[in-house]
């Protein structure tokens, strides 16, 4: 089943109307307000003197069109008629009429499970180290128990909680703000080349639509809408984490926050949280306890490194016995290509952190 002509247009819409909902937030209008309203209201409250050509544009849409663009690269849409649609998203009224995935689309599809458990993990962009390591330890605990785990693939605390459930092979989804099949941040292309090959991204936007402001917070109800609870790991006050945690709270879902330094700024917003009565998580173990019910799973510790292909378990083995720089590593320009590769494959995987002066430390 193909995403219906009618969705795919509300989806073309969306996209043609992008710039005039970034004037609407700036005029305080509510996004979820904006993003509610049926097609022909849309249209009368954001396009101004460009009514009539985009009512015509409109009228004009060719579902066919959009799919080939589709197809051209290589993605799956899933509408709200499709049976692949998470439920949970129907919740709120705002809910994205196309979900647009670049990778497998059974990832998503086992959501149509209500009852399927998803963990959302984010926070900071600027995250602390223990931060880091805490995101990527719940990823791994979580993926490994086969929970799915979301979030945006944003620097920081989102990265790592994809790098943990990749290092296991276990679920996981990132949820874009522009098009599913363009890395953002473009810094992140090779985790999001892996995501996109062995798991899945998503996006209410059309294929390789660049992001307007407003489409992050967008971005935040969806990660909370497909989510069964949601942990937030390091966020300042004024944080984006925060939004997706008040929308999981409107949904009445689970939201849960990691402890931080009470003279950390960006541990302030988590922290408030866990004042405010969020559920205290300190690991995936406490995680897995909320998601799954207490002892109903066992999370894993620690990282494997057996099951490495043998150049990165050499690779690992020399950053532990101290050759933890590049030029430690390499005597020519070829040598430390190769290990530039290898030192990000295995950062990305969570057993390397890049330390100050380039120095590599093995994450624990």
């Amino acid at each position: 089943m193909t995403a219906c002509d009618d969705c795919l247009r509300r989806t073309a819409l969306v996209a043609r109307l992008a710039g005039h909902v970034e004037r609407g937030r700036r005029e305080r209008r509510r996004l979820s307000e904006i993003l509610s309203l049926p097609d022909e209201r849309l249209i009368a409250a954001l396009a101004g003197d460009r009514r009539a050509a985009i009512e015509r544009a409109h009228a004009a849409f060719d579902p066919a069109r959009a799919r080939d663009r589709l197809a051209a690269a290589s993605m799956h849409a899933v509408c709200r008629h499709d049976p692949r649609y998470p439920p949970r998203m129907l919740e709120a009224a705002d809910a994205p009429a196309v979900l647009h995935v670049a990778g497998d689309v059974e990832r998503l599809a086992v959501l149509a499970d209500r009852d399927a458990p998803a963990v959302a993990v984010v926070g900071a962009r600027r995250a602390g180290a223990d931060g880091l390591q805490v995101a990527r330890g719940l990823g791994r605990g979580l993926a490994a128990a086969g929970v799915t785990v979301i979030s945006g693939m944003a620097l920081g605390i989102d990265a790592a909680a994809h790098a943990g459930a990749l290092e296991v092979g276990g679920p996981t989804i990132t949820v874009l703000a522009g098009g599913a099949d363009v890395a953002y941040p473009a810094s992140k292309r090779n985790l999001h080349r892996e995501l996109v090959r062995t798991q899945a991204a998503i996006s209410e936007m059309p294929p390789g639509s660049k992001p307007f402001r407003w489409c992050f917070p967008a971005r935040n109800r969806t990660i909370a809408g497909l989510a069964s609870m949601t942990i937030v790991v390091e966020a300042a006050e004024r944080s984006g984490s925060l939004i997706t945690a008040d929308l999981a709270q409107d949904l009445g879902r689970a939201v849960g926050a990691v402890p931080g330094p009470v003279t950390a700024a960006r541990c302030a917003g988590s922290n408030a949280l866990l004042r405010d009565g969020a559920l205290v998580i300190r690991d995936a173990q406490d995680a897995l306890d909320e998601a799954l019910g207490i002892g109903v799973a066992t999370a894993i510790s620690g990282r494997c490194s057996n099951e490495l292909a043998p150049p990165l378990r050499a690779l690992l083995r020399r950053v532990e016995d101290g050759r933890d720089t590049v030029s430690a590593l390499a005597a020519t320009p070829h040598e430390a290509q190769h290990a530039l590769a290898g030192l990000a494959q295995l950062e990305l995987l969570g057993f390397l952190r890049r330390g100050p002066g380039g120095h590599y430390v093995r994450q624990q």
